[in-house]
């Protein structure tokens, strides 16, 4: 073989090599953040999040009606308005609607005036039952929502309620996306939450705009509802006993005479750390237990793991543990405080004293 020939073959031989390495690269892309792809660009923060996810049958100024501006769908609504759509937001509480209306957004008293004309719903609520009244109560959205449009749905329920759900109102020529949320208030705020979604491609084209806006990492978990929230129970068991079990370990050290502090300190640089425990126990150091995330709402889904294990008659004692701390909690008077609340329930029945005790 001449050396020309040589230096040819070679030539072909890194072009298909560098051809493979892009198709296993692309396959990868699935799930993408958007502060990876910032910096892919060298523009960190800088690039849209549209340009990550394109789709014909959308464009960047959509009608979107938020309803429930608690502290996760009024950051959700801010990062809606904030990349340039036209949002209306809706609440109970008048008071959250005049905030978002002093804010620059626009104003509903009703699901069905805030759904009307919108091109996606966002229904940012507790639980099934308030999804389905929104949807179908009294003033509901889905009469009121366009052929064609979307509705978004991020609250945490059973995955079979999510099913007939989106059954019905699919059955009138809506859309509806499974789309449980995860990330609080403070990355809602910045529009970069996770979304673990699921439904048909309809669902995902027409809400995409919606989905760019509010998550830094969007999962497509299948073309079905159901999907989306069953994942978000899996995620939901975890944290749950995640929570328990700090708040108990931290409990159990101030028992045992430990500086906490500095048990906090070891601990998140040791193996027995995890992502609540470094979240949470700040709230305990500092006797803070200010909702952030409320005891009752894993009282709510600890609960439904329990019916859902049930059903399937599969064993989940540790979850099943865990919601007792909860309820224990609850029944304290603790419900609506901070879910790290869990550590004064145990500091209250074992007589140890955490900061903030009075």
């Amino acid at each position: 073989m001449s050396s020309r020939s040589r230096v040819s073959w070679l030539f072909s031989v890194l072009m298909a090599v560098m051809s493979a390495c892009l198709t296993l690269w692309q396959r990868g892309q699935a799930v993408i953040s958007v502060r990876r792809a910032a910096a892919k660009a060298g523009r960190p923060g800088n690039v849209r999040k549209d340009q990550l996810h394109m789709s014909a049958s959308t464009s960047q100024n959509q009608r979107i009606a938020v309803i429930g501006l608690g502290s996760m769908g009024y950051g959700m609504a801010t990062s809606l308005k904030r990349a340039g759509h036209a949002v209306t937001g809706c609440d109970v509480s008048a008071d959250a609607v005049a905030r978002f209306v002093t804010d620059g957004g626009a104003g509903a008293k009703t699901p069905a005036e805030a759904a009307k004309d919108a091109d996606i719903v966002v229904s940012v609520v507790v639980n099934a039952a308030q999804t389905e009244a929104i949807l179908f109560g009294k003033d509901g959205a889905a009469e009121s929502m366009p052929k064609g449009s979307v509705f978004v749905s991020s609250a945490t329920m059973d995955p079979d309620v999510a099913r007939r759900l989106a059954k019905q109102l699919e059955a009138t020529g809506r859309l509806y996306l499974d789309a449980p949320i995860s990330g609080g208030a403070q990355r809602a705020a910045q529009g970069e939450l996770t979304i673990l979604a699921s439904g048909s491609p309809a669902a995902f084209a027409k809400a995409r705009p919606a989905l760019d806006a509010m998550a830094a990492k969007l999962y497509e978990l299948g073309d079905a509802a159901g999907q989306g929230a069953a994942f978000k129970m899996i995620n939901q068991l975890l944290a749950g006993v995640h929570i328990a079990a700090a708040s108990e370990a931290m409990a159990f050290a101030a028992k045992q005479g430990l500086d906490i502090r500095k048990v906090y300190e070891v601990i998140t640089a040791s193996a027995g750390n995890s992502w609540m425990f470094e979240n949470r126990m700040p709230h305990v150091l500092d006797g803070d237990y200010s909702p952030r995330s409320a005891v009752e709402i894993f009282v709510k889904d600890l609960g439904i793991i329990q019916d859902m294990a049930r059903s399937a008659r599969f064993p989940v004692p540790v979850s099943a543990a865990a919601l007792q701390m909860f309820l224990m909690t609850s029944a304290a008077g603790m419900g609506r405080d901070d879910d790290a609340s869990v550590a004064r329930m145990y500091a209250q029945v074992t007589g140890v004293k955490l900061p903030g005790d009075k």
